[in-house]
């Protein structure tokens, strides 16, 4: 078993999800993965399990169905947390993240003494690929908002491409987590940054997917809005005892 695990969530990738295995394990550092997928009715599972028979480090969940981005990510961190793994990495399947990238965010965690490393699009300008205009502007202006209702010195606190050491993951203990959205990615950054983990944020190029769907929807950019209302209220109640 290598000490870092990259999981990876998946409904519905059966377009991308052999091609982001090869490439993962192609890297020259080493890597395990594991697939968490929601009963994908395209068969996604099925193409990770003939994997299994030629990749030893490739693991998968089967849930019962689709039960949101934050609740996936949470079992994979139980997973790993179980299995003992040191460095444990957020990816999507699309290819939106570059796998290389992977490796920086490790050195940050592994030789520069972060706890937590975020492949952000907005720490040195803008660096999105393949969206529209608006929904850069989203995007960028959600994180904008973030920043100004939590305080978080964070410039991409909806990134969904990170590495975090497992003191982070064992101090906030996943099942604290609350949102089951893209909420949950800007919830465990406030709860990494109130612990009082060293934040990194690594320049990453993201690349629109270009096969398969998009899973955003209102209802989740609802949730990222007014969870964070929510997340700051509760936060001013609660004592944070810094590692």
């Amino acid at each position: 078993m290598n000490k870092s695990l990259v999981i990876i969530p998946t409904f519905n990738e059966k377009e991308n999800i052999e091609d982001i295995i090869r490439v993962v394990f192609d890297l020259q550092s080493e890597f395990d993965v594991l697939v968490v997928d929601d009963n994908s009715p395209d068969g996604t599972a099925d193409i990770v399990k003939k994997l299994q028979a030629e990749f030893d480090c490739l693991h998968l969940l089967e849930r019962a169905g689709k039960a949101g981005l934050g609740t996936a990510y949470i079992a994979g961190f139980h997973f790993a947390l179980d299995a003992g793994y040191e460095y444990i990495f957020e990816m999507d399947a699309d290819f939106s993240h570059n796998p290389s990238d992977l490796i920086h965010l490790r050195d940050a965690c592994k030789n520069q003494g972060y706890d937590v490393a975020i492949g952000s699009r907005y720490i040195s300008g803008v660096n999105v690929v393949n969206w529209p205009m608006d929904r850069v502007l989203m995007s960028y202006c959600a994180s904008m908002y973030v920043q100004f209702i939590t305080g978080i010195p964070i410039k991409d606190t909806t990134a969904g491409f990170k590495c975090y050491t497992r003191k982070v993951l064992e101090t906030i203990h996943p099942d604290n987590v609350h949102f089951v959205g893209y909420a949950f990615q800007i919830e465990m950054k406030f709860l990494a940054w109130k612990y009082g983990f060293k934040i990194k944020e690594v320049p990453i190029i993201f690349t629109d997917r270009t096969k398969g769907q998009s899973k955003m929807s209102r209802g989740i950019f609802k949730e990222a809005v007014f969870g964070v209302i929510q997340m700051k209220m509760k936060s001013l109640f609660k004592k944070y005892i810094p590692v």
